[in-house]
């Protein structure tokens, strides 16, 4: 196995996926890209070291129950009888310690990383650690004055010349690479600090960094490496937004490579998921729920990443007659010589198949395939 698509970790807020189904966007675009490979079932990865969460947990009754809180609310996030056929796997699992901490250690072995004094702000009256910077309000507590501490930090200095992100960071055959993420990147400072105050995440105390975390940006990129490990592949690539990839990129140039592994991004755009513009779509198409479930939950996160920018409102009606019409032509049996060419599509990050009807048709066939026939739509619905 070479290449596998893992979704960019989701972040564990207060909401379910029936309430916000965007979220799951990107699991759901790398559960369908792997079908079509032949690869096993992957696990959702979720990021659960976020500032959000710790204020959370604080206001809880027992906050020691942290790692416990934040599996019951993944849990709670699928509807009944919609679990992850792999499971779960989260930003500061021990597994995803235990790598993000190794790979530190060879960063640091190398000299890409050190332990370094840094001036930095801290909060005066929390002590939070707003950054290098003066900043209007502490984010954890909300006071407005900080103070300038001298404290050892973990840094990653971006050599001279070296860019933040490249084309080839990007798995995506066949389409541009927005200039505007390589220039975001680009901007980036040239050292950053990634070590954070946070009271959940990859502790750092084993370096000597008491009561600091790995930045939860650099360690997403450790919990996709690991769950590529888990299949063996070598090319994991991470389903992300283009905003998402903006905010962690520069963060992840250290940890985007282990070994033999090498990560890379497969961009797609948000999905809008207007239910009442959806439902009034299916009532006046007559399309019968088989073809709905298809629409929303396969064909439109693989169409996210075709349309990378975002798919908009406008084009639903379009995109709903296009999948009809390939579901109707799909065939009883998926043809072989089709879907060893939609394989290497996929393998390539190559999406432009998504709107060829033909192809589409027979990757339909293959999904029922593994699945189990779909049933028949009503008579007079599709």
């Amino acid at each position: 196995m070479s290449v596998l698509y893992v979704n960019g970790p989701v972040q564990n807020g207060c909401f379910t996926l029936a309430e916000r189904p965007g979220k799951v966007a990107g699991i759901r675009a790398a559960a369908a890209l792997n079908a079509l490979i032949g690869a096993r079932p992957v696990v959702h990865l979720w990021n659960t070291a976020t500032l959000s969460g710790d204020l959370r947990h604080r206001a809880a009754d027992e906050p020691s129950r942290r790692r416990e809180r934040e599996e019951q609310a993944i849990a709670s996030k699928y509807a009944p009888g919609d679990r992850p056929p792999a499971g779960v796997l989260t930003d500061t699992a021990p597994s995803v310690a235990a790598l993000a901490l190794t790979m530190v250690g060879h960063l640091l072995e190398h000299g890409t990383l050190a332990i370094t004094p840094v001036d930095v702000r801290l909060c005066s009256r929390c002590g939070h650690m707003t950054g290098v910077v003066a900043h209007q309000a502490c984010r954890a507590c909300g006071h407005d004055q900080t103070l300038v501490a001298r404290r050892q930090l973990l840094v990653f200095d971006r050599p001279a010349g070296q860019p933040a992100l490249e084309r080839d960071d990007f798995l995506a055959a066949g389409s541009r690479t927005p200039a505007h993420l390589l220039n975001i990147a680009q901007n980036t400072p040239p050292r950053l600090v990634l070590s954070r105050t946070r009271d959940h995440g990859v502790s750092l105390a084993p370096l000597g960094l008491d009561g600091l975390v790995l930045d939860p940006r650099a360690g997403l990129h450790a919990a996709v490496l690991t769950a590529a490990a888990g299949h063996g592949a070598e090319q994991p690539a991470m389903t992300v937004t283009e905003n998402a990839a903006a905010n962690i990129a520069a963060y992840g140039l250290p940890f985007r490579r282990h070994g033999s592994a090498r990560l890379r991004y497969a961009l797609h755009g948000r999905i809008p998921y207007d239910t009442a513009l959806l439902q009034r779509l299916y009532e006046v198409h007559r399309v019968a729920p088989p073809l709905q479930e298809l629409f929303v939950t396969w064909f439109l996160p693989l169409a996210s990443l075709r349309e990378r920018a975002g798919i908009a409102p406008a084009r639903l009606p379009s995109l709903l007659k296009f999948c009809r019409r390939s579901y109707l032509a799909r065939p009883a049996t998926p043809a072989s010589e089709v879907l060893d060419e939609l394989r290497c599509h996929v393998e390539a990050g190559d999406m432009r198949w998504v709107m060829d009807a033909r192809a589409l048709a027979h990757a339909i066939a293959a999904r029922e395939t593994t699945r189990g026939s779909a049933p028949e739509p009503e008579k007079g619905a599709t």
